[in-house]
């Protein structure tokens, strides 16, 4: 049986720092709201990241699948 590896408990600085790792760049940012990017040669990602102090597991999940990533990627880019 393979084990998924655990959604760690992130906060929106933390997750933007782990993004811009991955690539992404800031683009702007509204109040509380964070807007990144990355362009690359196949596909243009974007995303919203929220700057509070532990994003949800719905809205982490919601992140990752916007930046094409994977909950090993940020376990990866965490460390």
């Amino acid at each position: 049986m393979l084990l998924m590896p655990k959604l760690p408990v992130v906060s929106g600085k933390q997750l933007i720092s782990i993004l811009k790792k991955a690539g992404f760049i800031e683009v702007r940012q509204r109040g509380s709201h964070v807007s990144l990017q990355k362009v690359s040669s196949d596909n243009d990602y974007r995303t919203i990241v929220p700057i509070h102090k532990e994003i949800s597991k719905g809205t982490l999940l919601d992140i990752l699948h916007q930046t094409g990533l994977s909950k090993d990627d940020l376990i990866k880019l965490l460390k």
